[in-house]
């Protein structure tokens, strides 16, 4: 089953590990660049962003707003762990704003940063050694309705629970492991 969704967010870790060329519809994809390991030079990056404009793809950085000047990306993204208030100025400053949450107290203070599009997690079940429970689509779906910002379901998307995403009333979805694992065959899903 495809599905439909207004934007689709991809998080990376570094520009090599999704091809551009997956990528075949313009002004619905958007990538989360959180690098976190490896150094990519400013040029690099110039480059990558260069070819995500060509396409009509907006290109996040994640919570780093020299990089988000130097590269002139489309916007800032603002991790949960990010508490900086000064963030709320970018979006004054013509940048999208969009910050990551797992609760209520985080989503309030993401709003204080400026951000319009909050990505909220976990809506499904994930493997991860750390990260116990989950929203599930009911709750997520009660959550979204009672927000005042676009919220964007993340967590534990992947090829099997993908048409699950048709009952979420968000009209947008954030992919990060998925995206890693098998890029060609997740995006081929979402046309």
């Amino acid at each position: 089953m495809l599905i439909f969704k207004k934007k689709y967010y991809l998080f990376i870790e570094n520009t090599r590990e999704f091809n551009l060329n997956l990528i075949k519809i313009k002004n619905k994809f958007n990538i989360i660049y959180r690098n976190q390991t490896t150094k990519e030079s400013i040029e690099e990056l110039k480059v990558y962003r260069k070819n995500c404009k060509k396409k009509g793809i907006n290109f996040f950085v994640a919570n780093s707003t020299k990089l988000l000047t130097k590269i002139n990306a489309d916007g800032l993204y603002i991790s949960a762990s990010n508490k900086d208030l000064s963030t709320n100025t970018y979006s004054k400053k013509g940048f999208q704003v969009i910050g990551a949450a797992h609760n209520q107290k985080e989503l309030d203070l993401k709003i204080k940063q400026g951000c319009k599009e909050v990505i909220f997690s976990r809506l499904f079940k994930t493997n991860y050694q750390y990260k116990h429970g989950y929203l599930g689509v009911q709750k997520f779906n009660f959550i979204f309705l009672r927000s005042n910002t676009e919220l964007i379901p993340l967590g534990g998307i992947n090829i099997e629970n993908l048409s699950k995403l048709n009952s979420v009333l968000s009209q947008s979805f954030a992919c990060l492991s998925a995206i890693k694992k098998k890029p060609a065959k997740f995006i081929n899903r979402l046309f």
